[in-house]
């Protein structure tokens, strides 16, 4: 790689770390010249990064996000760990469309990935095995998810048909005020206040098709029993022949997207937070268990409760605590 090349790929890791940078900071990194920073901004401008120019006695640079996608750089252990993500999410999503594009996806990333890396995940097989569903899994629209979230947080009246079941036919457009997108084992539901009919109710996402535009913005209403979970379990107990009476459960808050916990969630309930989060309602027969159950989605975990759910984190973190003390010490 020539000198140049190698520059702008420093330069471009500096400008993804989220912060402003000035050309007299980046040019000291570099050991250049500003004059020759502001060229090589251009050249990365060139190849689509969208890189504004911040204002200020000192002035500077911005990475910004772009209206599509340019190349992007990863490090090795960042390019593994998402090639592993993408085979998880195509081997173990419910959603026919979701785990196609994870692995058009996957294939992308492959070809371009260096061959020591390539090898690593060549050697790596993930096969999904799924618990019976009651009946047949949805098949959900990325997009039509998209949409909904979209609606949900800018607090937007939606209208949508709706198929109520694979017999019945399609009626009236639906009115409704969205509130929350939640899955209820495996599948994606949106609960909303139907304006029609003038009160709560949760409708099938693989069943609507928004229309457009959508309506004037409106001021949410509480949820009956309090919270999402609450609700959802109120609504769907005994109507599929399922029980959610587990003695122990609790309310946790994951750092990962809702499709990404949706297919190991069993029968908890899933409810988008936004891109990066969403609240996890699960039971288990001991809070230990439920613990345990919740630290193998392997990432950040803010506990909502109650506060037997907490204590059982803390005391199974002493636990692993101890084991690799003695582990280490061995």
């Amino acid at each position: 790689m020539n000198k140049t090349s190698s520059r702008l790929l420093v330069l471009l890791s500096l400008l993804q770390t989220h912060r402003d940078w000035t050309g007299e900071d980046l040019a000291g990194r570099l050991d250049i010249t500003s004059r020759t920073v502001r060229r090589d901004i251009d050249r990365l401008r060139d190849l689509g990064y969208p890189i504004t120019t911040v204002k200020g006695p000192a002035g500077g640079y911005r990475l910004e996000a772009g209206t599509h996608l340019p190349p992007m750089l990863f490090d090795d252990g960042q390019a593994v760990a998402l090639a592993v993500a993408l085979q998880t999410a195509a081997a173990g999503t419910v959603d026919t469309a979701v785990a196609e594009d994870a692995a058009r996806a996957l294939a992308t990333l492959r070809q371009v990935m260096p061959p020591r890396l390539r090898h690593r995940i060549d050697l790596l097989r993930v096969t999904a095995v799924r618990p019976p569903a009651a009946d047949d899994a949805s098949q959900v629209d990325a997009q039509v998810l998209m949409e909904l979230s979209r609606v949900i947080h800018a607090r937007e009246e939606l209208r949508f048909d709706y198929a109520p079941g694979p017999s019945a036919e399609a009626g009236a457009p639906r009115r409704v005020h969205p509130h929350h997108l939640v899955t209820w084992r495996h599948r994606w539901y949106l609960v909303a206040w139907d304006l029609h009919r003038e009160d709560w109710r949760t409708f099938r996402v693989d069943r609507i098709r928004p229309r457009t535009p959508t309506g004037p913005r409106f001021t949410p209403r509480e949820l009956p029993g309090g919270d999402v979970s609450t609700f959802v379990t109120s609504r769907f107990r005994g109507n599929d022949g399922t029980t959610t009476d587990w003695p122990c459960r609790g309310d946790v808050i994951l750092h990962l997207p809702a499709a990404e916990v949706v297919p190991f969630a069993q029968d908890g309930i899933v409810e988008e937070l936004g891109s990066r989060r969403c609240r996890l309602t699960l039971g288990s027969w001991s809070w230990s268990g439920l613990a345990a159950a919740i630290g193998r989605f392997d990432t950040d975990v803010d506990v909502i409760g109650p506060p037997q759910l907490a204590a059982a984190c803390a005391d199974l973190a002493a636990r692993y605590a101890r084991a690799a003390r003695m582990s280490s010490a061995g």
